[in-house]
């Protein structure tokens, strides 16, 4: 699970007052998408779900460009997707792409048990979950959110660009003006420092830095 606090700070105690303080000035999350991150929480993977301040951001960055359509690649078990179908409302559309049929199940059915109306979860393998979208799109995303297997991130930044481009004859993915927001690309500086320096490339550096990949059979 990635928690509130950041270490951006210089010890524990100002990182925990700067949570707090914006913890009491931000708007709260909706109760059902707190509880569901509570549960998240205590599951092995729970590292796989964004923190409660990101899902604020992400609501708020929706709302703020009037977003209707989000295209969300790398759902896990949906508390990310919860907060795009809060974002853009009843009217809205959340599609959501995921590799696992395990973690996809359990997220339909916390949208079912939320009555969450306004999204749809494919599952398989997300680029071409994205070309089997594309060939019948009639409206563009407003919105496209990546947090899936990190190696691929190039990639489906690549395909997402070759679908929205200006001169396309049909419907782009994503609009003109349109968002595109990525989870990890960082990946705890690995990115851009993988030397020993970089206390994680000392623990599993390849490991850490593949963690969230899905082996493909």
């Amino acid at each position: 699970m990635k928690e509130n606090d950041t270490v951006l700070y210089p010890n524990p105690e100002v990182s925990q007052a700067v949570t707090k303080y914006s913890l009491e000035h931000s708007t709260k999350l909706p109760k059902h998408l707190s509880d569901h991150h509570a549960w998240g929480s205590t599951q092995e993977k729970a590292n796989f779900m964004i923190s409660p301040f990101q899902a604020q951001f992400q609501i708020f960055m929706a709302r703020v460009m009037g977003a209707k359509r989000i295209l969300e690649i790398g759902t896990y078990i949906g508390f990310s997707t919860m907060g795009w179908s809060e974002a853009v409302g009843p009217e809205g559309h959340v599609t959501g792409l995921e590799f696992s049929p395990e973690y996809a199940g359990i997220a339909r059915e916390t949208f079912s048990k939320n009555n969450l109306n306004n999204v749809q979860i494919i599952v398989g393998d997300a680029r071409e979950s994205i070309k089997n979208l594309f060939s019948t799109l009639e409206q563009p995303y407003d919105l496209i959110f990546i947090d899936a297997d990190k190696t691929s991130y190039p990639a489906y930044l690549e395909l997402i660009l070759s679908l929205s481009s200006p001169s396309s004859p049909q419907t782009r993915l994503l609009r003109p003006g349109g968002l595109i927001l990525a989870d990890n690309i960082l990946r705890r500086a690995l990115v851009a420092d993988s030397s020993p320096s970089n206390p994680w490339s000392l623990k599993n550096g390849e490991k850490t830095w593949k963690e969230g990949d899905l082996k493909r059979a």
